[in-house]
């Protein structure tokens, strides 16, 4: 549900003045939404299109240049991208739920892992690029013109956007050294939980933490419902997926002393059911940056 908040601002005729904020909406601390007041017309800017540069009318209407981070081929290779990584997650997940890993040898099953994550570290900081350099919010066409330098991290602690993107670049890197270390598992059992379900932990909280802020700023609040928007289908499948890999690393914790067979596949089909959740939500994704290509 949008919390809406109204300006006092007026130009004096009992309305808005032009360029000042009708109402504005979003999960404290965050305002996600604004609907501006122009001549002629009203203006509705929403945070995560705005950053995607998935909304072009105005600068549509005004021929501007548009930065090639919020063009509709980077906004589709990085649900690509994003939708091999999971791919590849999907299969390592589903082999190792069949008996014997199907007769692939486990470190084959393991380099799968560690090859896809390394597309979701790519991804994520190409949406992470986007949200670096996304302007504040202005009805003006003219005050979003790409930047001479674009930055490289950024620094909007205030937008849920840049937070959502940093902890999940951030999120992958840790599975990057989960991945990677299980290429070579150590035997020891408090070994393993140091070098392959620590950073897997890791990895999995602060995906569910980027989830759920990419969650409010679409939602614009701390909960909706809006199963017929395609945007919050991407985040509320991205969400199940992170929540998914959640429980997937928590029981990937490796015990002292043997544990019941069924905890390890549990823990591989949470794994494959997050990795399809993932794989879905790039695919809306790719189909979200087509529909938002300029006419």
């Amino acid at each position: 549900m949008e919390r809406l908040r109204t300006p006092d601002s007026e130009d004096g005729h009992g309305g808005p003045s032009p360029g000042t904020p009708m109402a504005t909406a979003g999960a404290w601390p965050f305002v996600t939404l604004r609907r501006y007041h122009l001549p002629g017309r009203r203006v509705v800017w929403r945070d995560r299109q705005h950053r995607k540069g998935l909304e072009r009318e105005a600068r549509a209407l005004e021929a501007l240049p548009v930065a090639f981070w919020q063009t509709q081929i980077y906004n589709f290779y990085v649900g690509l991208i994003f939708a091999v990584g999971s791919f590849l997650f999907m299969l390592g997940s589903a082999l190792s739920l069949i008996p014997g890993n199907a007769g692939v040898p486990l470190h084959i099953v393991n380099a799968i892992f560690f090859a896809g994550s390394v597309p979701f570290t790519t991804a994520a900081y190409m949406q992470h690029l986007q949200a670096a350099n996304a302007s504040a919010f202005a009805p003006d066409p003219a005050a979003h013109l790409p930047r001479e330098r674009p930055s490289l991290i950024g620094w909007h602690p205030r937008s849920p956007g840049w937070l959502s993107t940093f902890t999940q670049f951030v999120g992958t890197l840790a599975f990057n050294v989960n991945t990677y270390d299980g290429l070579h598992a150590p035997a020891r059992w408090y070994m393993q939980d140091l070098a392959l379900w620590l950073p897997d932990m890791v990895g999995s909280v602060l995906f569910l933490v980027s989830a759920y802020l990419a969650f409010i700023e679409t939602s614009h609040g701390y909960w909706s419902w809006k199963p017929r928007e395609l945007a919050w289908q991407i985040v509320f499948v991205n969400l199940a997926g992170c929540v998914a890999f959640m429980v997937a690393a928590v029981l990937a914790y490796v015990p002292r002393g043997a544990e019941p067979a069924w905890i390890g596949a549990a823990s591989n089909a949470n794994l494959f059911a997050g990795a399809l959740c993932f794989f879905i939500g790039a695919a809306l994704s790719m189909r979200e940056s087509r529909l938002a290509a300029p006419a």
